[in-house]
């Protein structure tokens, strides 16, 4: 579903990205791990295109996006969930979901949605920006399901989150993945989430990947070591 190929991505004359190449399946999720400064946040906007690759190739299925803009991705089927999840604080939390109604010509949010984060339906008309942090999470992942994507990519979801509801958003995204039949990339430092949701784990070490394994074979102690400081 997706593929990556050969990716470097520069910033200026430094490069941070040095030639990845890594694919995931229909209805898998990924956990990119590896510590800060590593590459992880890179990555995650290079898929959609926020920062542009310098060599390489990005598909989606059989489509090509490496040269596309942003929402030209997003309409191809890549959703996005940032870092700090930059939800529209002063819209109310049916509104921010309705933003990502844009590329599907849908008017109304669909219900499935809702039943996904009921939280979200009890406060469909309270402003975006009265939200807990785990709430805010919630809402910026139905924001990006409200595109319909094939691809779902999350930048380190579990960020300033209570361990409780880490817990409740790996059930989350692996039921997404069970009913939407979705490929997920999780950007992520918590092992134990990690372990808890993906089906595979990548480690990433100075724009490298040094690791890789299903979760059934995963080492967690030589991942520990690359994500210890």
């Amino acid at each position: 579903m997706l593929a990556v190929s050969d990716l470097h991505v520069a910033y200026g004359e430094s490069e941070v990205l040095h030639g990845l190449d890594f694919e995931v399946q229909p209805n898998e999720i990924v956990a990119v791990m590896g510590r800060n400064g590593m590459g992880k946040t890179t990555l995650m906007k290079s898929l959609i295109g926020l920062v542009p690759s310098s060599q390489g190739a990005i598909r989606i299925g059989e489509s090509e996006i490496t040269g596309l803009k942003s929402h030209q991705r997003v309409a191809r089927g890549v959703a996005y969930v940032p870092q700090g999840r930059m939800i529209f604080s002063t819209m109310t939390v049916e509104e921010n979901v309705e933003t990502g109604l844009t590329v599907t010509g849908e008017r109304k949010v669909p219900g499935d949605i809702y039943e996904l984060f009921p939280v979200l339906l009890e406060m469909k008309s309270r402003r975006g920006g009265n939200l807990s942090g785990g709430q805010q999470q919630q809402l910026a992942i139905a924001r990006a399901l409200a595109s319909k994507p094939k691809v779902l990519l999350l930048d380190e979801p579990t960020e300033g989150i209570q361990p409780s509801i880490i817990r409740e958003m790996a059930r989350t995204l692996r039921r997404i993945r069970d009913e939407r039949g979705l490929s997920i990339v999780v950007s992520e430092q918590v092992l134990s989430f990690a372990l808890d949701v993906a089906d595979r784990v990548l480690v990433l070490e100075n724009g490298r990947i040094v690791h890789e394994a299903p979760r059934a074979g995963v080492d967690e102690a030589k991942v520990a070591r690359f994500l210890s400081v």
